[in-house]
């Protein structure tokens, strides 16, 4: 009997499906249509003679021969992108100054440059964290190539003239976040922890809780995420996060802790569209395939 070899192509497609959580996102992100994803994803489970997903009302789960074969695909890819990104000549090189808000290289950045860096092992990154304000402040000023930019607004996403946003721009849920062992929300006027002015979360916390009339008072203030979660696990006050960047250990607060609703951000990748190298613009399109 000939011994079968899976299609990394085919494989590709699997895994977008279960990461984009659905055949449409996974068609848009490689390039293809819904139905061209489901005729790979046919062709896949003929090969290895399974079903691989199994449909649940709008969405799907996987079956254990598709979670079995997820174990493999993942490492499989790779390898196999390691392996064509170092033996190609048309490799790219390069440095890229990267600027970004503290709490997402502290959350899943290093997932997304880790496999960057896996297709793309000759251009270098080199991480600044500041707030939003400072990082497209100093990209204004050439002090980075691309920046991973919050707003609170969509208008705000435009920037100067200098700097073009390239990149698509989508919205950020933004959640109460407090201690477990110190419900601290229940304070009259409300503590809370935040960062210097100029942060997108401080301005949308003393917004929403202005808006309302509700009484709070500043308790502690910090400039470094790490700060910041401290701060929290102390119990001296509660903080506004996006809700991707929730690390372990800290409590979401919502409307049955008392909490106000919050209005969503705006998240954005910005660089200098007429100067970006093709490093530079690598790496923004990577970000907005993972993160848009």
């Amino acid at each position: 009997m000939a011994q079968k070899n899976l299609a990394t192509d085919l494989l590709r497609t699997f895994v977008a499906v279960v990461d984009e959580g659905g055949f449409s996102p996974a068609g848009a992100l490689l390039g293809r249509s819904q139905p061209a994803i489901s005729l790979q994803i046919k062709r896949l489970q003929e090969m290895v003679g399974a079903n691989l997903l199994v449909r649940e009302g709008r969405g799907f789960n996987l079956t254990d021969e598709g979670r079995v074969l997820l174990s493999y695909a993942r490492p499989m890819l790779r390898l196999n992108d390691e392996a064509i990104a170092r033996l190609s000549k048309s490799g790219l090189a390069g440095v890229v100054r990267l600027g970004v808000p503290n709490e997402y290289a502290d959350s899943f950045l290093p997932d997304i440059l880790g496999r960057f860096a896996q297709r793309y092992p000759d251009i270098a990154i080199e991480v600044g964290c500041e707030l939003s304000t400072h990082l497209l402040a100093k990209l204004e000023r050439g002090e980075y190539d691309l920046v991973f930019g919050l707003h609170t607004d969509s208008a705000a996403t435009k920037g100067a003239s200098k700097v073009q946003l390239k990149a698509q721009s989508w919205a950020e849920k933004l959640v109460w976040v407090g201690s477990p062992q110190h419900p601290v929300q229940t304070r009259r006027p409300l503590p809370l922890i935040v960062a210097p002015q100029g942060c997108v979360y401080r301005q949308r916390m003393l917004e929403t809780l202005e808006g309302l009339g509700q009484p709070w008072r500043i308790a502690y203030t910090s400039p470094s995420f790490g700060g910041i979660k401290a701060g929290v696990l102390a119990g001296l006050g509660v903080t506004v996060l996006a809700a991707s960047t929730v690390p372990d250990g800290l409590a979401v607060l919502g409307v049955s802790d008392g909490m106000p609703s919050l209005a969503d951000i705006r998240v954005a990748l910005h660089y200098n569209q007429a100067e970006a190298s093709e490093a530079v613009q690598a790496l923004a399109q990577f970000m907005t395939e993972r993160l848009g």
